[in-house]
């Protein structure tokens, strides 16, 4: 298939976009590059995609690069550009849209709302109305665990109610969802949401715990550890999630049309809630490093426990995340080391 990846510089994006054209699918991934980390991490992924960052940075230009039996291409653009999207969707003849693209982070919702709408509400019209327009089968899209909200009833199932976000970015995320069922009901064509539940491993995003915990351990640094560390996530694994997605993406809608279900939301998390100071202690284990701990309380957006129940995923698609906490965190520590030439290539 022909298939468009948003976001495809990111942390998911790069993965999913990774393990499609090693499929043998052709890839077009999109992404903007911005700021809100360091984007020499996200030129650096798209290196392993087969992008220099001197194409990359030609905004609005298609680059080619080829990998194992797939082909991937790359265009730097922001989704909110109402003109140009429709010309990509146009001139490409997408089969399927995978959209991974979207302002991240709930705490940086607090400081900058404005990107969100932009990014996460904007963009994501702009991608259902090409979606409509260009008649694409099937639309695929990233969801959060932050719409499950003040839900205290775990685990998260997608059943529950979701109408109490407590941070822009959860409210952005269901958004996401009530637009994508309208335009499934309206205009008849497939979407389908999934809800990631923290994500971690190799190529992660700096501004997560995985990748902040390690980071300031190597450093010397305190971390800061919110709740005093009375917090539990559902820790998933990076080729669980990506797994997930590629599945979703390659099994045929043809039979959920038939049923109606041609709307559909997932749980993809490891189904395993899991102490965030055993977390830590997993992760110091691993470096041979013992944390300064700065216990810190609450902050505003965050809550106490998540937990997937995965079981339509199991149902649907035959697919169940088993990734064990200490296996994920041993493999990012082994990329963190050799990415930051901490240790010599094996």
């Amino acid at each position: 298939m022909k298939i468009l990846v948003t976001g495809a510089a990111g942390f998911i994006g790069f993965h999913v976009s990774l393990s499609l054209i090693n499929k043998g699918h052709q890839v077009i991934g999109l992404d903007n590059i911005n700021d809100y980390y360091d984007v020499n991490l996200k030129f650096a992924r798209l290196k392993e995609l087969g992008i220099s960052k001197e194409n990359a940075e030609k905004f609005g230009q298609m680059n080619f690069g080829k990998r194992n039996s797939g082909s991937f291409s790359f265009i730097r653009l922001n989704l909110e550009d109402r003109e140009a999207l429709p010309h990509l969707f146009h001139h490409e003849n997408f089969d399927v849209v995978c959209n991974l693209a979207a302002q991240a982070g709930v705490r940086y919702s607090l400081e900058n709302p404005e990107t969100y709408i932009d990014s996460n509400i904007v963009g994501f019209l702009n991608i259902l109305e090409c979606c409509r327009n260009y008649k694409i089968k099937h639309l695929v899209y990233a969801s959060s665990s932050s719409v499950y909200g003040l839900n205290r009833k775990v685990p998260f199932e997608t059943s529950d109610n979701v109408d109490n976000p407590i941070s822009l970015y959860a409210a952005t995320k269901k958004s996401n969802e009530l637009m994508a069922h309208t335009y499934s009901h309206l205009y008849g064509f497939t979407t389908t949401g999934l809800r990631f539940f923290t994500v971690y491993g190799p190529w992660g995003r700096p501004d997560m715990a995985m990748f902040l915990f390690t980071d300031a351990m190597v450093k010397g640094k305190p971390i800061k550890i919110f709740n005093e560390g009375k917090m539990e996530r559902d820790f998933t694994y990076i080729d669980d999630i990506t797994e997930g997605v590629v599945r979703v993406l390659e099994k045929d809608t043809v039979e959920r049309i038939k049923k109606g279900e041609n709307y559909k939301i997932y749980n993809i998390g490891n189904n395993n809630c899991v102490k965030l100071l055993d977390f830590i202690e997993c992760i110091e284990q691993n470096l041979g490093i013992t944390a300064n701990r700065n216990l810190l309380p609450m902050q505003p957006g965050d809550v106490k426990k998540t937990w997937a129940n995965v079981d339509d995923l199991i149902k649907d698609y035959g697919y169940r995340p088993n990734t064990s906490i200490n296996e994920g965190i041993t493999a990012f520590i082994k990329w963190y080391k050799k990415y930051y030439h901490l240790a010599p290539k094996k």
